[in-house]
């Protein structure tokens, strides 16, 4: 109640994603950090007693009085990782003189941020395949439903409502691949020393460079990484930050284009995401219907990103080996980069289990643009029933002029077919007018593209989220 609390946290973020950057998450990983790095050791020669390995593998997590000790011993050293050493070293006293042995600092920091990392890319890819399922069963089901295109924000060719959200979907399709490839592509920092030469390992092996490079090699395996990185300074390059967050900002953009879209329709009354029973619009206009999930998620997205450009001012600031101005940067742009993402996740999925089409509404403003449309297929029926290409053009013109006055000067309907209908000229067409006029008939090969789309490209993306998806149930949001 009084003091400022992180939305991110406290109002949106799932419990999974929150925990994941929490305190105890971080400091109990450095313990799991501070035991594999004392198991190769011994593995390798170094004479670590059992009774260490089992003392700090008792102490893995971290109780309030131990959080408690930290801080204070924090507050008094002015130094977060060996404050953590320091109680680490209380709760195994048999470990104490093992803990963190060679290492520096960013052994644990930067090991445990692309731990993080990839827990976080793990958590936000199977929500991803969620709202592209969803989306894809409101494409299938919407495949042949002619609605306005609008090209300029103008009415423009028709398409389907179906064959609008695969351009929405395939925008997810390559943030699904570009969020795995940064998953796949993670290393870890691995055991490089203070200034990622391995220097203080060497001396620890007596210059045994194999046992070194051994020690790296092991420890990388125990924490399930592919492979350590080649070389370091004091930390992993701050572009493994970007090749991370680039991802998410990218799929912000698809964020934001979605949830424009939907707002836009929504102004046109065409498509309406969820609103609850109990829902309020506006506190003064009882009637309001506001798009406010949307709306959020267009907000959220601007915010996730602009947080790539601290990452990317971050790399190229880093001086020589390492300085340590990234530290407090990156303690807020890369948690707050994956909770605002799984935000962004949660409204998408609670938006596309939720949207409402009307196709009367959608109808009504076909009719009242197709007219328009229609009159180059009318121009081709009187050339075929023989009639003269240039004679029937200018007919329509200004038959058209004269429907398109009543409309923007009288405020009337569009009533060009009538005019059309009761003109002697088409009297050689007059009985096919309606069907000339279909609007299915304007919609191209948008229905099949819907269900060639889905089956060869959204499907077999899918496939390796099969489980999570058959057990995800609908997103309910709390606030």
């Amino acid at each position: 109640m009084d003091n400022w609390q992180s939305p991110l946290s406290s109002r949106y973020a799932s419990k999974e994603m929150s925990h994941l950057f929490s305190n105890a998450m971080r400091f109990g990983t450095w313990r799991q950090l501070w035991l594999n790095l004392a198991i190769a050791e011994k593995e390798l020669g170094l004479p670590i007693p059992d009774e260490a390995i089992e003392q700090m593998r008792a102490h893995l997590t971290l109780d309030e009085e131990q959080m408690k000790l930290a801080a204070e011993e924090e507050k008094r050293r002015r130094h977060d990782v060996m404050a953590h050493v320091h109680v680490f070293g209380v709760m195994a006293p048999a470990a104490a003189p093992f803990i963190h042995l060679g290492a520096t600092s960013c052994y644990v920091t930067d090991n445990a941020d692309l731990i993080f990392l990839r827990k976080g890319l793990n958590l936000l890819l199977p929500k991803l395949a969620v709202v592209i399922q969803r989306l894809a069963s409101f494409a299938e089901k919407h495949r042949d439903l002619p609605t306005l295109g609008f090209t300029h924000m103008q009415p423009a060719q028709l398409t389907t409502v179906g064959k609008r959200a695969t351009l929405w979907i395939q925008d997810l399709l390559w943030d699904l691949r570009n969020l795995s490839r940064a998953r796949d592509d993670l290393g870890f920092r691995g055991v490089k020393g203070t200034t990622g030469t391995q220097a203080s390992f060497l001396q620890l092996f007596d210059g045994d460079h194999d046992k070194v490079e051994a020690l790296d090699e092991r420890v990388t395996e125990l924490f399930e990484f592919p492979y350590a990185m080649p070389v370091t300074g004091q930390t992993y390059s701050r572009k493994i930050d970007i090749d991370v967050l680039s991802p998410l900002a990218s799929f912000a953009a698809s964020a934001l284009k979605i949830a424009t879209d939907i707002r836009l329709l929504c102004h046109l009354k065409e498509v309406e995401e969820p609103f609850e029973k109990d829902q309020i619009g506006s506190s003064a206009m009882a009637y309001k219907r506001n798009p406010m999930r949307s709306e959020r998620v267009c907000g959220l997205s601007r915010w996730l990103g602009n947080i790539l450009n601290s990452a990317r001012e971050t790399a190229g600031g880093q001086w020589m080996e390492r300085t340590l101005d990234d530290s407090a940067n990156r303690r807020l742009t890369i948690p707050e980069a994956f909770l605002t993402a799984d935000v962004i996740l949660t409204l998408l999925q609670n938006i596309s289990e939720g949207l409402v089409v009307y196709p009367a509404i959608i109808a009504r403003h076909i009719a009242a643009e197709l007219p328009f449309m229609a009159t180059e297929n009318i121009i081709m029926a009187m050339v075929r029933s023989g009639g003269d290409r240039q004679e029937c053009h200018e007919k329509i013109r200004v038959l058209s002029h004269q429907a398109a006055r009543v409309v923007k000067e009288e405020g009337g309907e569009n009533d060009l077919i009538e005019r059309v209908r009761n003109d002697a000229y088409f009297a050689p067409i007059a009985d096919r007018l309606d069907v000339l006029l279909d609007p299915s008939s304007f919609t191209g090969r948008a229905p099949q593209q819907v269900d060639k789309f889905l089956a060869q490209w959204v499907k077999p993306a899918l496939e390796p989220y099969a489980a999570s998806l058959a057990h995800t149930g609908r997103a309910e949001l709390s606030v």
